[in-house]
């Protein structure tokens, strides 16, 4: 390597390490903000001309927005639609009602599975929570497990929301880093349920019946349990304590716990309103690979397959689902839809500025100077780019940081990508940004305050989980790459 190659590698650290600085500082710059500004500074060091500069950061954010943003929100809006009716809400009790005690933690982790396709972490856990709190207490009334039933509960929904937010489209995390490796849709889809299911039992109910027996003194607040699943015998509703106050704020909370849930609407047309746009998806990889190019129905197939549409498809579907079945007036449903953008702004900002922080390390030159050192050094790819997001979720505090920013430094080195190397790669990448989960993420409250515990039991769940899921996701992605 030049010495040119080696200044630019010294950029990049720079560049990574003021990303850190300025998000975890004093002055706790917003993320999008510190990747605008990062961006900026590492084009005029690396060299960029000032005039090409601008167009780099334009074009990097417009690009991966244009990509990716319309589909998010579609999904956004799925999510509430399925939560606001009480559709999420008939899946996971479907699964769990009058199953045996020892089946609750798989069908729990199912249910989570399901419900957490379309739904971001936060906005799932809270729908999950009415399920898992009514289930576990009347499991503690009957003392039929062994340790806190909350935990034995919890860790399942933990483990399958956090595995499909990090590792499977069309969540933000890997539809990014899909787009940015130009993986092909279908067979990332293939590969992160394959890699997802081993993942989720292992550090779901496997973990969870290990774990509950040491963790007896877990229970959330009286009253919050009485907030989501009722009290126990003069139902009266109870605001939530100020100890307990946060599991029910941040994003998608209102969709768990404001207003009464509807539960008109069927299960099995619950259960087809989350899986349209997978299987719309899964059918295009189909079309693309046994039909010819010249085929109507096939060229119809890709068309459907394609995220955005996929995504509306499941909107519409959802939308005729939920008003015939729920009743919802259409000024209800219009202020439900519009509150459920709000709380995805601040990652599609987030996305965008990432996007421009690719595009300048690729513009500047930076990333062809990556691609010499992975190639001197003999890394692992898939191995190097879950290591950089899982630092980066780590050190940032946000795993869409982790997984938009390592899509950046490793895109260089996938090629044109499209083959299963760059499927692997971006479940690799997202499997490491939701690992060690600590108290500068969101979710890590989430989990401790809505469950009642101390930091030492929140890390042996929320933390735990989170760091199993992307070990196991890591392991699979590796063993898988034996075919690549």
């Amino acid at each position: 390597m030049t010495a040119h190659t080696w200044w630019l590698l010294l950029i990049l650290t720079v560049a990574i390490a003021a990303l850190i600085y300025l998000i975890n500082s004093r002055l706790r710059v917003h993320p999008f903000v510190a990747l605008i500004l990062v961006s900026v500074g590492t084009g005029i060091a690396a060299g960029e001309p000032l005039a090409k500069l601008a167009g780099s950061i334009e074009e990097g954010a417009g690009g991966t927005l244009g990509d990716v943003g319309v589909t998010l929100a579609l999904g956004a809006m799925l999510g509430r639609l399925l939560s606001d009716s009480g559709a999420t809400d008939a899946i996971a009790r479907s699964l769990v009602d009058r199953a045996e005690p020892r089946r609750l933690p798989w069908l729990v982790g199912a249910a989570a599975f399901v419900i957490g396709v379309p739904m971001f972490f936060e906005v799932g856990l809270i729908v999950l929570l009415p399920l898992i709190f009514s289930v576990a207490r009347r499991l503690e009334g009957q003392g039929a497990t062994k340790g806190s039933p909350y935990v034995l509960l919890g860790v399942p929904a933990i483990a399958s929301l956090s595995t499909l937010h990090g590792m499977l489209p069309p969540h933000p995390g890997p539809l990014t880093a899909m787009t940015g490796l130009h993986a092909d849709l279908g067979l990332t889809l293939g590969v992160g349920i394959v890699c997802a299911v081993p993942t989720v039992i292992l550090a779901g109910p496997v973990y969870a019946r290990w774990i509950a027996p040491r963790l007896v003194d877990v229970r959330p607040d009286a009253e919050l349990v009485a907030q989501f699943a009722g009290a126990e015998r003069e139902p009266a509703p109870a605001a939530p304590s100020a100890s307990s106050a946060p599991a029910a704020s941040g994003p998608g909370a209102r969709a768990g716990a404001a207003g009464p849930r509807r539960t008109g609407v069927p299960t099995g047309l619950a259960v087809a309103a989350v899986l349209v746009p997978v299987v719309l998806m899964l059918l295009r990889t189909l079309a693309e690979t046994v039909m010819d190019e010249s085929s109507g129905l096939g060229a119809a197939l890709v068309f459907a397959g394609e995220p955005l549409v996929a995504m509306l498809a499941g909107f519409l579907f959802a939308l005729g689902v939920t008003i015939a079945g729920s009743g919802r007036s259409g000024e209800e449903t219009r202020a439900s839809l519009t509150d459920s953008l709000k709380s995805i702004a601040a990652i599609l900002l987030i996305i965008g500025g990432g996007g421009a922080f690719k595009q300048v390390l690729q513009d500047s030159g930076i990333g062809d100077a990556i691609a010499s050192a992975a190639e001197g050094a003999h890394i692992n790819l898939i191995l190097l780019g879950w290591l950089i997001a899982l630092l980066l979720s780590l050190t940032t505090g946000s795993a869409t940081v982790g997984i938009v920013s390592a899509t950046g430094i490793v895109a260089p080195l996938i090629g044109d990508g499209g083959g299963l190397e760059a499927s692997l790669l971006v479940v690799a990448i997202g499997a490491g940004s939701i690992g060690l989960n600590y108290v500068n993420h969101a979710g890590f409250w989430l989990v401790k305050e809505s469950f009642g515990m101390d930091l030492s039991q929140a890390t042996k769940t929320q933390t735990a989980v989170q760091t199993l899921v992307s070990v196991f996701g890591l392991a699979m992605a590796l063993l898988l790459s034996v075919f690549a």
